[in-house]
């Protein structure tokens, strides 16, 4: 189930970039509207187009791949990377400090 979900989730975000880079900017024709005799408006609103309806459809879909990738991953058993407790080496002989130096008079 989970690779269906990636799978799914990596072909949505490939598409969405494709879409993206599909559609014309608003400023695409800027050089028109100063006297070329644009019917559109430099910056004003336009009617929603088939493109941006299947861009924002394709936008809803990732998110929420994205969030219930981000769901399933982050819903592990144990919280923390963490171990419960620590235990130290095991020595087979206690240090000891060496007393090799001569003290000074």
């Amino acid at each position: 189930m989970i690779s269906i979900l990636i799978g799914i989730h990596i072909l949505v975000s490939i598409a969405l970039v494709v879409i993206v880079l599909l559609q014309m900017g608003k400023g695409a024709q800027a050089g028109a509207s100063f006297g070329a005799g644009s019917s559109q408006t430099m910056f004003g609103s336009s009617g929603g187009n088939v493109m941006t309806k299947i861009t924002a459809t394709v936008a809803v879909i990732f998110m929420l791949t994205s969030l219930s990738l981000a769901y399933y991953y982050g819903s592990s058993a144990s919280k923390t990377i963490m171990p419960g407790t620590v235990t130290a080496p095991a020595s087979s002989a206690p240090i000891q400090p060496t007393t090799n130096a001569t003290p000074q008079q």
